[in-house]
């Protein structure tokens, strides 16, 4: 998909359909819906395209100036794309000509950035919240990782500490004679109004009115810096009372579960942010290592002998804390969606700890999320300090986004799909049909980084066909809260054709992106699957499969083998099979707790990322040959060859049996066999590159042919050769799952039968 690909790396989006049919019917046969993967933040292709002042909107429909407007130079007046609607040029645009123009009307700059001088915000602030129910092992892991994390937090940026365990525990930072902390019960629900009486962070004057203060209502920056200082000016007090932190206190009987107040600790977190820094950019940042046990948000009791609740125990409904949790979770999202603050969680922990009942107040605040089998595990470390740290591969946190779509008269917005949270703003753009987060043309994200990416969903408006070859715009603007503290806003403007869909089926399939088409199918599938109670995604696909390939397929009747698929549809039969195998449609042998992660990600995630979680890539590397790509199917494991599987969330190193063996003998250290000491570091120096490159650090496996592990790569391939078919000495994958090959045949049977 390189013509797409080049477009995505110009702008940040790719959309299922280029081109789309001029009418709402003709949309519907198209099968999969017109939508669009955006990464608001990705680094701009042109560094130059940023501008250092405001920009200029429309002064109805409020889009901003792009280089698809119509200019009249000599009146100095701009004619908006969108609606129509002429607008005069501000005086400081007075030298503007045709040899003179600003920076917004090149036609390259179709994605720009303005930087417009004026008051900083406050630094990021960074809250962090420690469980301490943690055996000894674990706590001192969670301890060195945090002192490292701390040491590359900027020097400006703010910083606070609450530990919770049976009870929660809010550290004074601002008193280092000794330490300080106030504690609040853990089974109990506390309310804003409890939690500001107890830290004496009310006015004086709205005390007894119960109001929630603030650095406007007369809170004093001394009453906030008891709690929340500069890493610059607290750091060795910080790192003192993590060296100092001891387990929880209460002992825990053999038969029972460690008392766990997770809940309460994010509410007295959200509360303390609302009382200090209301509507400035801030990160909760809780570390768990276990089950919330009591309090609001509870997912399990004390008693060892219960059970956490798994798949079959949702969909049997026999969960009887589970929709209570997500009720306190869904209250605890609006609130900090409303102080524009984050929600991040880092599960570390054999057992589960509620990501599945945390994942509302995680993706609405556009938190970010790690899970790990221990505090001690190189997924959660390496992940927590790529965080922090600077350079090009840094995740570029930003803040207090808010994500607005403009659209021509033809096409409405049915909603988003992603890390963000509906502002409710209606407009004549926003469509009947509402898809995740919908019922406006503008949406909070109150964390966003470089690859953040968003699913728009669109709907075409017109209900009868319309003149074909006509064009209609989008337009994405990004306002946000950069690292630096400075407001910022990206502007991305795109056209594209309306063509009449009955007729011109060539031009639809052209424009059709099969990549973006697979990931937004996969987003939409997921989101269903969460929404709906009867849903079943496996069918659901096929059927859409079906019907997509009956529409487009080329083929006689009722003759199968007459069946053929255009280059530009060829491979999404491909990423459905791998699709419908994946751990987003196949929950069984994943806890709750591990689905909510994976589709957290996926919901979140590029087109690229994505599709490297529905569909791996691999490479082989032989001592015959260059690093080459292979087919994901079993027929690509050999004896004399190493494999790297890239399924985004693990990275698997794969040898055959013979260079296991020559390993093991140690051929590799010796000085005659330097080419086979290179092969074997080959793919672990593009696992480490692969490594770099994404959060959370993806999990490594390096594996033998034919050993326990072997399964983390076996699992993702494509079952070729089982115990039912199998070539002699061919490598087996034991599994009852139909092949690509027999999946692909009963496809053609069915779509040339198939009405449209």
């Amino acid at each position: 998909m390189a013509e797409f690909a080049e477009i995505e790396a110009a702008d940040g989006i790719r959309m299922s359909w280029n081109v789309w049919p001029s009418s709402r019917v003709e949309m519907a046969r198209c099968v999969v819906p017109p939508a669009a993967v955006i990464s608001p933040l990705q680094p701009l292709a042109q560094p130059e395209a940023v501008l250092q002042y405001p920009p200029l909107r429309c002064r109805t429909c409020r889009a901003i100036l792009n280089p698809f407007c119509s200019v009249d130079f000599a009146g100095k007046i701009w004619v908006c794309p969108f609606d129509f609607s002429r607008n005069q040029f501000p005086p400081h645009y007075s030298e503007l000509s045709e040899s003179y123009l600003p920076g917004e009307l090149y036609q390259q700059f179709t994605t720009i950035e303005y930087a417009p001088p004026g008051d900083r915000g406050l630094p990021p602030l960074f809250l962090f919240v420690l469980d301490t129910c943690l055996v000894e092992e674990e706590l001192t892991f969670l301890r060195t990782s945090l002192i490292q994390a701390i040491a590359l937090v900027p020097p400006n940026a703010m910083v606070g500490l609450i530990t919770f365990g049976t009870h929660v525990h809010v550290h004074e930072l601002g008193f280092s004679a000794c330490a300080k902390s106030y504690v609040f019960k853990g089974s109990k629900e506390v309310t804003k109004e409890q939690i500001l009486d107890q830290l004496g962070l009310v006015s004086f004057h709205h005390k007894s009115a119960g109001v929630i203060a603030g650095p406007k209502d007369g809170l004093s920056a001394s009453s906030i810096n008891r709690f929340l200082l500069p890493a610059s000016d607290c750091e060795f007090t910080l790192s003192a009372l993590l060296e100092e932190l001891q387990k929880d206190a209460f002992s825990v009987a053999s038969d029972k579960r460690a008392s766990r107040c997770t809940g309460t600790a994010l509410n007295v977190a959200a509360g303390l942010l609302n009382a200090c820094v209301p509507g400035t950019g801030a990160r909760i940042m809780a570390f768990v290592g276990g089950p919330c046990t009591e309090g609001p948000g509870m997912i399990v009791g004390s008693e060892l002998s219960e059970p956490i609740r798994s798949h079959k125990d949702i969909a049997k409904d026999a969960v009887p804390y589970f929709h209570k949790a997500i009720k306190f979770y869904e209250g605890l999202a609006s609130q900090l969606v409303n102080q524009g603050h984050v929600l991040d969680v880092f599960a570390c922990s054999l057992d589960q700890v509620g990501l599945a009942e945390m994942k509302v107040a995680i993706e609405r605040s556009g938190g970010l999320v790690v899970l790990a089998e221990s505090f001690g595990h190189m997924v959660f470390k390496e992940s927590l300090k790529r965080l922090f740290e600077e350079g090009a591969s840094s995740l570029g946190l930003s803040f207090n986004g808010i994500f607005e779509i403009s659209c021509s008269k033809e096409v409405k917005v049915q909603g988003i799909i992603g890390p963000c949270s509906s502002m409710e703003r209606k407009g004549p753009s926003v469509a009947d049909t509402v898809i995740g987060q919908g019922n406006t043309t503008a949406w909070r994200m109150s964390g966003l980084d470089k690859n953040t990416a968003l699913t728009v969903f669109f709907d075409v408006a017109s209900p009868t066909t319309q003149e074909a070859s006509k064009s209609f715009y989008l337009q994405f603007v990004t306002s946000y809260q950069h690292s630096d503290g400075q407001t910022r806003y990206r502007v991305t403007t795109v056209t594209r054709a309306m063509v009449d869909g009955a007729i011109n089926t060539e031009s639809l399939q052209e424009g059709f992106d099969q990549e973006a088409a697979a990931v937004i199918v996969a987003k939409l599938a997921c989101h269903r699957m969460e929404a709906e109670d009867e849903f079943n995604p496996s069918r659901w696909l096929d059927r859409l499969l079906i019907r997509l390939c009956s529409r487009f397929g080329d083929y006689r009747k009722d003759d199968a083998s007459s069946f053929r698929l255009s280059s530009k549809l060829s491979l999404f039969p491909q990423f459905m099979f791998n699709l419908r195998r994946s751990q987003f449609v196949q929950v069984f042998n994943n806890s709750p707790d591990e689905t909510a992660h994976f589709r957290i990600l996926l919901d979140r995630e590029t087109v690229t990322n994505s599709l490297l979680m529905i569909q791996p890539s691999l490479v082989s590397y032989s001592m015959s040959a260059p690093p080459s790509p292979a087919l994901l199917d079993v027929a690509a494991i050999a004896a004399d060859r190493i494999l790297l599987l890239d399924a985004y969330f693990s990275v698997v190193i794969f040898h055959g049996m013979t260079i296991a063996q020559w390993r093991n003998l140690g051929y590799q250290n010796q000085p005659e066999y330097k080419d086979f000491a290179d092969l074997l570091q080959a793919p672990h120096t593009d696992a480490e590159a692969i490594s770099k490159e994404r959060f959370p650090v993806p999990r490594l496996v390096v594996c033998d042919q034919h050993g326990s592990q072997a399964r983390f790569l076996l699992a993702r391939l494509n079952p070729s050769a089982t115990y039912n078919s199998a070539p002699a000495g061919a490598e087996l994958i034991f599994t009852d799952d139909v092949s690509l090959q027999v999946f692909l045949e009963h496809l053609q049977r069915l779509a040339v039968v198939a009405q449209n």
